[in-house]
């Protein structure tokens, strides 16, 4: 494995040109959202808050929100407003704000079609090892963001950046998202993140999964937001490239995913935190 220290530079390009620079040496990144688009003026509500946060703070952000939400705990969960008319709510919201985006891809027939919109493709976690999905996101030439499977360990994630390089990217981000402990519990080692970092690839640390309790509703997965912050600062101080956050203006009306999504009236406040870490850490 290479120096932990370095991971390769990933350049996306904006809706208007402009490039974020994800990797060593680089500004902290944001890739945030809702869980699920929720219709077109929740979603612009979200990415409009979102955009500004970002900018005050100087953060470069990707939004995410799902298009379809295929790994809900139940069939009676909300999973989509529709697979269509979600894409055209996420074009409007790169059209009206000039942010890039980030949205789960979950078969290769999809990818084809979402990268039509998305700037980022995202691999979910229970899927990374999926050879023909990986191929398929490869093939499109947009940014793919791998989610680490709770099943695995982070050396494992070589293969799969294997793969990617097979399919022709090396323009690959990797996300730590915990890992399966028990029953309905996630656990976080930060010894994953340098560990991933050696692949030469820029990593995430997704902060709200992270402290998600898998089907812990029983028909849906529940969550603590309140351990958010302590789990992100603790990631950013072991070093990462960049923060993956699901944020909601009301999380505990959100359609998916609330008890773990972050409230919108914290992020200032939590990035303010971040960056101070950095600095303290002589990091851009």
């Amino acid at each position: 494995m290479s120096d932990v220290n370095a991971s390769r530079t990933v350049v996306l390009e904006t809706p208007d040109g402009a490039e974020i620079r994800m990797g060593q040496g680089s500004p902290l990144f944001l890739l945030a959202g809702p869980c699920v688009v929720e219709g077109l003026e929740k979603t612009l509500t979200i990415a409009r808050i979102l955009r500004d946060i970002c900018g005050e703070a100087g953060v470069p952000l990707v939004f995410k929100a799902s298009y379809d939400k295929a790994n809900r705990s139940s069939h009676k969960s909300f999973r989509s407003i529709g697979t269509e008319a979600a894409l055209d709510v996420l074009a409007a919201v790169r059209e009206e704000l000039r942010v890039p985006l980030v949205s789960d891809v979950h078969e290769s027939a999809q990818v084809a079609r979402a990268a039509e919109v998305l700037d980022v493709l995202q691999v979910p976690a229970f899927l990374c090892r999926q050879t023909d999905l990986l191929a398929a996101c490869a093939a499109t030439g947009r940014v793919v963001n791998v989610k680490k499977g709770q099943f695995l360990a982070p050396e494992d994630m070589s293969n799969i950046v294997a793969k990617l390089a097979e399919g022709g990217t090396d323009r690959v981000l990797l996300t730590e998202r915990g890992t399966t402990f028990g029953y309905r519990n996630l656990v976080v080692d930060m010894r994953g993140l340098p560990t991933m970092r050696a692949t030469g690839c820029p990593v995430v640390f997704d902060g709200t999964h992270s402290v998600q309790r898998p089907g812990g509703l029983g028909h849906a997965s529940g969550g603590d937001r309140t351990m958010v912050p302590y789990l992100v600062r603790a990631a950013v101080a072991t070093g990462i490239d960049g923060l993956f956050l699901e944020c909601h203006d009301d999380p505990d009306n959100a359609f998916s995913d609330g008890p773990n999504n972050l409230d919108l009236k914290t992020l200032p406040g939590l990035l303010r935190d971040v960056l101070a870490i950095r600095s303290a850490l002589g990091q851009q």
